[in-house]
């Protein structure tokens, strides 16, 4: 089996454990591992492959980038013009909140978040091929959580919820760091950091990144900085 397609297979194992889950807090949960698999595998198959890179951990979707697109902090403008990625909306599409519509590649709005790493990366880098010479990224838990007309972040979900959503999540971030044997990981935002060092423990070193999404005051002002900071050592040249 193929690094390619052995990610696949987990990603795709933990899609349906999730899907199997019951849930409380929110009002609408998006898979996007399902109805846009088409991106993701797409992003696999150009980016997938490779042993002894960092890995890069984010916490879970947000609703304007991999919602959207399938692809991790996936940005649509960033997919289509950095990524060159053209992905289609599979069929059915799950229950949605009127706030956030799934439009796929149709989507106007900006991710913040992806917008921020993915500009970040092109500026520093140049293409996506350099960047993922040198890392990978992998979102700890693919699932949209929609309440009250807001996007929640895990950590807002029950004790009982956040419980039984980790058990798969944890297991599939094993089974990620298993198959690429990363040189070192990175946690993007102190939720993912938690839970990356929870399931990693001392066996590989763990580094700490402010998430980039613009609702972070700290974020706004001085991610590329933290990014530099904490990615310095693993970058390639900067082009040209």
């Amino acid at each position: 089996m193929t690094a390619v397609s052995s990610l696949g297979q987990v990603a795709g194992d933990l899609a349906r454990e999730l899907d199997a889950l019951a849930w409380r807090t929110p009002s609408h949960v998006y898979n996007p591992l399902r109805y846009a698999w088409d991106g993701y595998r797409q992003f696999l198959e150009r980016f997938g492959a490779g042993q002894g890179r960092v890995l890069l951990v984010g916490m879970n979707p947000g609703p304007w980038g991999m919602a959207q697109t399938g692809v991790p902090f996936g940005n649509v403008s960033a997919v289509r013009e950095w990524f060159h990625i053209d992905m289609k909306l599979g069929r059915p599409l799950p229950e949605q909140h009127p706030k956030y519509p799934i439009l796929g590649m149709a989507c106007t709005r900006d991710e913040g978040s992806g917008k921020r790493l993915w500009g970040w990366a092109a500026e520093r880098v140049g293409t996506p091929e350099r960047f993922f010479e040198c890392f990978f990224t992998w979102n700890y838990c693919p699932l949209l959580f929609l309440g009250d007309g807001h996007n929640l972040i895990p950590s807002a979900l029950s004790a009982q919820e956040q419980r039984q959503m980790q058990a798969p999540c944890d297991a599939a971030l094993a089974r990620v760091i298993e198959r690429l044997d990363p040189q070192a990981v990175v946690a993007l935002g102190r939720y993912a950091q938690a839970r990356v060092q929870s399931v990693v423990g001392d066996a590989l070193p763990v580094r700490y990144l402010l998430h980039p999404s613009p609702a972070n005051p700290m974020a706004n002002r001085h991610w590329p900085a933290f990014a530099q900071e904490a990615l310095g050592p693993w970058l390639p040249a900067p082009p040209g």
